[in-house]
């Protein structure tokens, strides 16, 4: 990664664009499946907390003005707690990127290309993604900055586009099945919210620190609203998705927009923008990588990184056997990776290191 700075539009972006490739996965399909007719009311919760919860790690981190989350891991424990939670963070990264890349490629296989080799879509993703990182770090946030409202835009124009097939009835009883499943059970759909991630890793990188509170509440505000349109749409449109494995539910709804005889068939459209944002998504999230990386190693340029950890992402696309084992890692194990690492580490060393430099800060004044 580079030292340039980055805008405060750009770094709202940046957040964003975990929950948006997440949601052009499974995500809306499984928050119905946890929720049902409740999803509404569960999102509306969630995203509440989900705001707190940026504002509660924001407030942490400005006691320690300019770090991200590893300058303050070693603060906390020294270089060997320093290098577990930055493997951790890397891991975290390439995994997630790579298995909802693996999910996505399986996606345009099946719709488009069912007689091409996965590793073939696979691999000129890839190799996308490696040119991508050749650049500056700023020509992924440029881009992003470019691709994420079209995308916001693409889901609101699928919302209205689609009104007329609406059965608002879906959206009963209000709260599905209890206030248990909805208030607590329902808690899982946090993981929603993983744009929190890159939320530890900003500061060192943005142009006007003192934004970071305004980037936070509004990337997670953001996200709640985008969230709530995407499952919105299928939960009036489709009340099959609460009982099936559908393959991207929102591309679905997308073949029901019709404007006359000259406007049919508009998914590819949408597939287009989700292509562009899918590349610019691992992209982003290798060059984080390799940024950990290369503060935990000491090493002068990332350049060596590129192809290694391109061939790594390969790598790790290629462990799942087929769609269905990659579809279980995003729906079964991925949400409880952000749960763990997003909320509860990430949160945990702030929290230590704060009551850390308090106690310091108390000793120093006797």
């Amino acid at each position: 990664m580079t030292k340039s700075k980055i805008g405060t539009i750009e770094a709202i972006m940046l957040v964003l664009i975990i929950i948006v490739t997440h949601t052009i996965s499974s995500l809306p399909r499984e928050i119905l499946v946890s929720t049902k007719s409740a999803t509404i009311i569960n999102l509306l919760f969630v995203s509440i907390l989900a705001i707190l919860f940026s504002y509660f790690i924001v407030k942490l981190m400005k006691n320690f003005s300019g770090a991200d989350i590893i300058d303050i891991s070693e603060y906390l424990g020294g270089k060997v707690f320093k290098n577990v939670v930055g493997f951790i963070f890397i891991s975290f990264f390439l995994v997630s990127s790579s298995i909802l890349l693996r999910n996505f490629c399986e996606s345009l296989k099946i719709i488009y290309y069912p007689m091409t080799n996965i590793l073939f879509i696979l691999s000129l993703f890839v190799l996308a993604v490696c040119t991508a990182n050749r650049l500056d770090f700023n020509a992924s946030l440029k881009t992003n900055l470019l691709i994420i409202p079209l995308v916001l835009a693409s889901i609101i124009f699928l919302f209205f586009a689609n009104m007329n097939k609406f059965v608002p009835q879906r959206a009963f009883p209000i709260f599905g099945d209890g206030l248990f499943n909805t208030f607590i059970l329902g808690l899982t759909n946090l993981s929603a919210f993983g744009g929190i991630t890159f939320l530890y890793f900003l500061p060192p990188y943005l142009k006007e620190p003192q934004k970071m509170k305004k980037i936070a509440l509004i990337s997670i505000g953001l996200s709640a609203i985008y969230l709530i349109f995407c499952v919105a749409t299928l939960l009036f449109m489709f009340s099959f998705f609460i009982n099936t494995n559908e393959i991207t539910p929102l591309y679905n709804a997308t073949r029901y927009i019709e404007f006359g005889s000259f406007f049919q068939r508009l998914e590819s459209v949408f597939l287009l923008i989700w292509i562009l944002a899918f590349a610019c998504y691992v992209s982003i999230s290798s060059k984080f990588a390799m940024g950990i990386f290369k503060k935990l190693t000491n090493i002068e340029t990332k350049k060596p990184l590129i192809d290694m950890f391109g061939l790594l992402i390969l790598g790790i696309t290629l462990i799942p056997k087929n769609y269905a084992i990659s579809d279980q890692f995003e729906t079964d194990i991925y949400p409880y990776l952000v749960l763990g690492i997003t909320f509860c580490l990430g949160s945990s060393v702030l929290l230590l290191a704060n009551l850390m430099k308090k106690k310091q800060k108390k000793i120093t004044n006797v």
